[in-house]
């Protein structure tokens, strides 16, 4: 076992602000919906619509930073050991069995993680940035006039922005649960807050 520094200090704020992001942004988007009343309806819709708006700053600078550094590639879907990490998560993690794949820095997630982070990259997250934006500007000032963008309606656009934010709370609880399946219960975080993480060291 060796320690090596695998999160870099971009990585580990992109993760922490995306986090604290979603979930400011899922209470005051069930406030908006009148589920939960903590911040008050107009609040919550000033709040709500200024993180969006520093969500898509962060998202610009996320991909940016990906493709600069060649991070994109931890997303790449292989078929490799993948059977082998569905039946670790369901049976394996329960009888102590060996984790089927190897971190290392060049190769951080395991393949039911690429598959899982690569659908919120180009699935989810675009569907709730497309739809927030169309519920923020389905009717929007133009020439000293109220313009309308030719949608039947906001209800569709709802269930799909309400649909994406249940996937991520879903996603949430279960990251918060996986993440307590490292060497320790606290490994991975600890690991995504310095950056660095104890891996095997590969065989001669």
């Amino acid at each position: 076992m060796h320690t090596q520094l695998v999160y870099s200090r971009f990585n580990r704020f992109w993760h922490w602000m995306q986090s604290v992001l979603i979930i400011f942004l899922a209470l005051t988007g069930f406030e908006i919906h009148g589920s939960i009343s903590f911040f008050g309806f107009e609040q919550a819709v000033t709040f709500h619509n200024t993180a969006a708006y520093i969500f898509l700053i962060l998202i610009a600078l996320a991909i940016f930073w990906h493709f600069t550094t060649g991070e994109w590639r931890q997303y790449l879907p292989t078929r490799q050991h993948l059977r082998a990490q569905i039946e670790y998560y369901i049976t394996g993690i329960f009888r102590n069995a060996p984790h089927p794949t190897r971190k290392t820095a060049l190769s951080k997630l395991n393949p039911l993680q690429r598959l899982v982070y690569l659908a919120l990259k180009i699935m989810v997250i675009p569907i709730m940035v497309v739809s927030g934006l169309l519920y923020m500007f389905y009717r929007y000032p133009q020439s000293n006039g109220i313009e309308s963008l030719n949608i039947e309606g906001l209800r569709v656009i709802g269930i799909l922005h309400t649909a994406g934010a249940f996937f991520l709370i879903s996603f949430i609880i279960a990251h918060l649960y996986l993440i307590t399946t490292g060497h320790s219960p606290t490994s991975n975080l600890k690991a995504m807050i310095t950056g660095y993480e104890v891996l095997e060291s590969e065989k001669e």
